[in-house]
């Protein structure tokens, strides 16, 4: 064979080679016959669903949310104070006519205080305040609330006030002011 046609050979193999690879790779990618790149691909595909489904779990509750879940007995609910008198947030859902979430909080200023987990403006997303440091954050909007004004202002995306007393060693709550919170959730 001459040397020309021992060349030409060579540049057709070479391109057959590299045209074939270049299939090899485009099957794995779209989902070609590669065994292989099938169970990639569904496992590929497992992890972003179970990923997805806890990040939609975190954000938007599922059954409680994570939240503790409270009763009522003789038409009241009891925290005990030594439980919520850390100065951490302590977010709670009361079963009545629905699940309605609520959270306490002793305050900077030592006041035992409790608000909803929404607010009059962003309510509809279902998506409640979380605690950075002293602050009370809305989880929509951003907007950050000092610790010692929960209660005490009412109206827009401040955290919507519940009605709390102290008796003895408790945190009492009664059940009929958690239900006024009912249209939140």
């Amino acid at each position: 064979m001459s040397k020309k046609k021992k060349k030409k050979k060579i540049n057709q193999d070479l391109q057959a080679a590299v045209h074939n690879k270049k299939d090899d790779k485009r099957g794995a990618v779209v989902g070609g016959s590669s065994k292989g790149s099938k169970k990639s691909t569904f496992v590929a595909l497992g992890i972003a669903i179970a990923v997805v489904a806890i990040v939609g779990f975190i954000m938007f509750g599922g059954g409680s949310g994570g939240f503790e879940v409270v009763k009522a007995e003789a038409g009241v609910v009891k925290l005990p104070l030594s439980q919520i008198n850390d100065g951490t947030a302590h977010f709670y859902t009361y079963k009545g006519s629905r699940a309605i979430n609520f959270f306490v909080l002793r305050s900077s200023d030592g006041v035992i205080r409790a608000a909803f987990d929404a607010c009059d403006v962003c309510y509809p997303e279902k998506k409640g305040y979380r605690q950075v440091g002293d602050l009370m954050v809305c989880n929509n909007c951003g907007q950050q609330f000092p610790s010692v004004k929960i209660n005490e202002i009412r109206g827009g995306c401040n955290p919507a006030p519940l009605n709390r007393a102290i008796q003895g060693e408790y945190l009492v709550l009664n059940a009929s002011d958690i239900e006024t919170g009912a249209f939140y959730f």
